[in-house]
Formats: structure tokens, sequence, C-alpha cells
């Protein structure tokens, strides 16, 4: 009895021993603050709780098994911790997945839960995190904001110190529009597939889920069409300032649209017409009026050239070249261009239209084209892109149409930032960091209302610009601006709380290898300072 005793006394004895000697191991951090944290766009609101969720190799990835877009998430997050840490993360499926230590939570949420289709909410505890959505394009965007939360150096293969520090809070989120997007233009000069990829990458870090791609234009035709061979061995040989071009095969084009949908990015192909088609006219003398081909063009006027609309020919080609093209493109629209035919004549522009937008929609698709198409017959399967002129945005939505909202002034991200830029153009601009900014789809044309709008998008033409580093110069940081207005709402954005959480991501651009524009309006900051701030002294919003 009493050496049971004494043994029961040196048991206890040694278990507090153990308590004690776990307790003062443990790891204690000081408290921080997820509202202090940028992220781009503004989320619909953040609720910070002030400690700290580590993350280091013992953390675990759940899942509920039978639902594989969700499990392709969350080992869309394993790689890239993974890649950024150089340890491996666990993606773990179970019918109930259950909390284990310190674990990462992927979650389906429950229907009728008050969540838009592409919302998430992010729940960060202390040994808890959990990402909830009723898609799996809301999970990618619960991912792309913890990436945000995360240091710079998640960017970078195996840069990425282990334990992280997260923040704790609640963050709920989802977008004001459908379609946040951005033009590339590949017409004026060529970018091959890995260009094209590197922009995809940007644009789904910032939440925007439309590529448009102009495909043709004047100076080069840059996408394979098997039934007319010639557009892209003639057509798509030259470019502006007279370089050797270039086109996506077939394969290249589904490999580009497979590679976005997998980012939850929407490709919109854009084949511009009945103008801005000197390279199809070139290739194939038939589509003109006098059955005689142009001369290459390989300067940067517009306006020139026009298809012939009273031939019958001209259909032929315009309906062979949606329906390949169709063919490969999963996504609901297809741009048929519209602007700037200033040589064709107004009735002849609007039977082309029409019958143009027939054929577009014999292939399964509905129609975008420039704001100058609400002139032919619409209704409310169309989207009417406004550029220019205030009177068509009106005319499109009388019709039934929507709106892409895209004006030049503030939203043609090919403009010059000022006198002095390196690239772009300047008959809208200059546009600023600032210009690009302080607008609002809502206010801008008077008569419209957010229920006539379908998104916006920022166009980058190609005039100026022959490699990614001139992309990226003019994309950024413009297009960080352009995703936050098409994601946030209108009364959480101002411009000067906005420029600081901008100038947070200087490192992060870096780290992307980036070649952005550091505009002076903007007060960039190094994240290592930053993120001591932070972690050092916990002090909140200031």
């Amino acid at each position: 009895m009493i050496m049971d005793l004494r043994n029961s006394v040196l048991a206890t004895f040694l278990s507090g021993v153990l308590m004690l000697t776990t307790s003062s191991c443990k790891e204690t951090y000081p408290p921080t603050n997820l509202t202090q944290h940028s992220v781009i766009p503004l989320p619909a609101s953040v609720m910070a709780t002030n400690q700290t969720f580590v993350l280091d190799e013992e953390v675990s990835i759940r899942v509920e098994e039978g639902d594989e877009s969700f499990k392709n998430e969350a080992l869309r997050l394993a790689e890239m911790l993974r890649n950024a840490t150089g340890h491996d993360f666990e993606v773990e499926e179970a019918d109930k997945p259950a909390w284990f230590g310190n674990s990462i939570m992927i979650k389906k949420a429950a229907e009728g839960q008050p969540l838009p289709a592409s919302g998430y909410v992010l729940d960060i505890q202390e040994t808890q995190l959990s990402i909830t959505a009723l898609s799996a394009e809301g999970v990618f965007y619960g991912i792309q904001t913890l990436r945000q939360i995360l240091p710079s150096q998640v960017e970078k293969t195996g840069e990425l110190q282990s334990p992280v520090l997260i923040p704790t809070g609640i963050i709920r989120d989802w977008p004001q529009y459908e379609y946040r997007g951005m033009m590339l233009d590949v017409a004026r000069h060529f970018f091959d597939v890995p260009a094209v990829k590197k922009v995809i990458d940007y644009l789904a870090l910032y939440k925007i889920n439309t590529l448009h791609l102009h495909l043709s234009d004047d100076q080069g035709w840059r996408i394979e069409i098997e039934s007319w061979p010639n557009l892209t061995t003639h057509g798509g040989s030259t470019e502006v300032g007279g370089g050797e071009g270039g086109f996506f095969t077939k394969e290249d084009y589904k490999e580009i649209v497979a590679y976005a949908g997998d980012k939850h990015i929407t490709i919109v192909p854009e084949i511009d017409m009945p103008g801005h088609t000197n390279a199809a006219l070139a290739s194939y003398p038939e589509l003109n009026c006098d059955g005689k081909a142009t001369e290459l063009y390989t300067g940067m006027k517009v306006g020139f050239s026009t298809l012939c609309t009273d031939k019958e020919i001209t259909y032929e080609f315009v309906n062979d070249v949606v329906r390949e093209i169709a063919e490969m493109t999963p996504g609901p629209w297809f741009h048929i261009g519209g602007d700037e035919s200033h040589s064709t004549e107004q009735e002849d522009y609007e039977y082309f239209m029409s019958r143009a937008r027939e054929i577009v929609k014999s292939h399964g698709k509905q129609m975008i084209g420039w704001d100058e198409v609400a002139h032919a017959d619409l209704d409310e399967t169309d989207v009417v892109q406004f550029w220019a002129k205030e009177e068509n945005a009106l005319l499109g939505v009388q019709k039934g149409a929507k709106l892409l909202m895209s004006p030049s002034k503030h939203a043609y991200i090919d403009m010059k930032y000022d006198e002095n830029s390196r690239l772009g153009l300047d008959w809208a601009g200059p546009s600023e960091v600032d210009d690009a900014y302080n607008w609002d789809p809502v206010h801008l044309v008077e008569g419209i209302e957010k229920v006539d709008i379908l998104g916006v998008e920022a166009p980058l033409w190609a005039e100026t610009i022959e490699m990614l580093d001139d992309i990226e110069y003019l994309m950024f940081p413009r297009i960080l601006g352009i995703a936050e207005i098409g994601w946030t709402a209108t009364e959480n954005r101002r411009w000067d709380e906005y420029r600081v959480r901008l100038g947070q991501h200087r490192d992060r651009m870096k780290a992307m290898g980036i070649d952005f524009y550091e505009s002076p309006l903007v007060p960039w900051q190094e994240e290592a300072s930053f993120f001591m701030d932070i972690e050092m002294t916990g002090e909140g919003d200031e």
C-alpha cells in the first residue's frame, strides 16, 4: 500500500515536471494584426483576433474526399508551400476531416450559406486555418489571399523560412463584378506561349478571371486557321516595325486555354472585323472588293482597312474562323472587334456586324464588341465594351446588352504614365496610377446602373512593347487598381488607403521578377521593415 502511494506521488510529480517542461519549451509569439497585411483587391471584411498561427513542416492540409476540384486546390496550396519552403505538406482526405495539431482545412460551404459562388471565408485561428467556399474557384481566391498574407519570399523557390507566423482573424470576401479582365494585344507585336502564361500567373494572384487575347489586326494574324492557312503563313509573318511576327498553332492556343482554366481564368478570343483586317486582306485577295491582295502593313495607323461586306465569301471566311476558334474555347464569349472601321460605310458596317453576331451565336458563343457595335442588332446575350463613346454605351443598354467597362483614359494600360515614360502611347493619357484607380464603373456614364454592367477590363495594346519586361512595365502597378475596381465594393475603396497597400507590394513584385513602374505617387515600402513592425511590436492600425 505504502509502495503504491509512493509510486502514485512520484508519477504525479513527474507528470507535473513534464507538463512544466513542455509548457516552458513551447514557443510564444507577440500578438499580430491581420488588418495590417496588404491584400489586393481589398476584401469585403477583415476581422483581426491578434494571435498567431504557426506554419511549419508539421502542418497538414485536410480536405473532404469525393470532390476532386477541392482536392486539386488543396494540392495547389501544398505545392505552393512546398516550393517556397522545401518541406512536403501532406494532403489528407477523409469523409469528415478532423482537426489534428496545426492544420489547414479546405472546406465546402453548406448549401444555403450566405456566400456567393466565387466567394470564400478565410478563418485563421491559433491551431486551425480553414478556407471555406461553395466552389473550387472560391477556394482558389482564398489561397491567393493567404499567399498575399505570407511574406513575399513565398514567391521564390526555397526562400520562405519556417516557422512562418500568420496573423489570426477572419476574412470574408467576394467579387462585385462577374467579369474582371485584361486584354493583351498579340497582334501588333507577337508574344509567345511562355509570355502569355506569365501574364496569366500575374492576373491569378490578383483575382482577375478573364484574359482577352486580341488575335488579329492590320499588322498580324496570330491564330492558326486550318481552312485558311495563309492567314498565319503570310499574314502572321510580320509586326509593327517590321519584325518577324509569329502565331499560335492550335496546340499553342489550347495550351494557353488549359493553363488559364487551371487558374480559373477564362480566355476570350478576339478577331477584329470588319476593320483592322489588313493582315487577312493581304493573305486572301478574295476578301477585298477589288479582288487584289493588299501589302503587309507594319505601321501604327488605324481605320484604313475593311473586309468586303457585300461578298458571300466574306461571311464564309468569318464562319470558318469563328467555328475553328470556338471549338477550342470553352468560355462563353467571342469578341468580334468592330472598332475604328472608318473605311466601311455605316450601312455596310451595321449589316456586317449583325451577320457576324449571328455567326457567333450559331457556334454557341455570346458576342462581345467594342462600343461601335451598339449600332448593330443586339439583345440581352450581347456585350458592348465601352472604350470611347458614352452614347454607344447608352445605346447598347437600351437594346438590352450588358456593358464591359474599359474607359480609355482610365483603363487603357498601354498609355504612358507621364510624359517621361519609356513606353506607351498618349492619345488618351497620360494615365498615372491614381488615374487607373480613381474611377467607378457605375458613375462613369450618366444613365448607366450597376445592373447594366458585366464587369471591367484593362486593355494593353502592343504598338510600343516587344517583350515581357515591356508588358510588365505597363501592367504594373496599374493592373492591381483595375483588379480592385472589379472586385471591391466602391464604398470600400479610397485612393489614400489603397496607395499605402500598393506600396507594400513592392517586394512581392520584385520577388516575382516583375519590371514595374515605381510611381512617385506611391509610398513604396520594403517588406522587411513592415513585417518586423507587426511581429515585434504587435501594433494595431495606425
